[in-house]
């Protein structure tokens, strides 16, 4: 059985940082191109970034680029992704995905998981 899950939300401050982190169990991790999306209530989901397979090659949406890396370890089966200089506006649920290519619906992806929750508020 697959499971994806993520960990690492939590309140900051704008300026801040965070660190979130995605675990995947049940499928070959380093076979599926992994992707971090974003929601707030009553949107549809938002891709913020995503990685291919080796880890060679990333997007980044416009809202976040320069101020969020999505690195991954396929040893631990794990993704991650860096966020620096945090806006309000980045508050959101995040969720991480397992697909086959860097796709802009996370319906598009095989897998994700619940969600870890962002808030940046002073």
């Amino acid at each position: 059985q697959v499971q994806v899950a993520e960990s690492g939300g939590g309140l900051v401050q704008p300026g801040g940082s965070l660190n979130l982190s995605c675990t995947a169990s049940g499928l070959t991790f380093g076979a599926y191109t992994m992707g971090w999306f974003r929601q707030d209530p009553g949107k549809e989901h938002e891709r913020v970034s995503c990685i291919n397979r080796r880890g060679d090659n990333t997007y980044y949406a416009d809202s976040v680029k320069g101020r969020f890396t999505i690195p991954r370890d396929n040893a631990k089966s794990t993704l991650f992704l860096e966020m620096n200089r945090l806006k309000a506006e980045d508050t959101a649920m995040y969720y991480c995905a397992a697909g086959q290519a860097c796709r802009a619906r996370i319906s598009e992806y095989n897998y994700w998981g619940q969600g870890t929750q962002v808030t940046v508020s002073s």
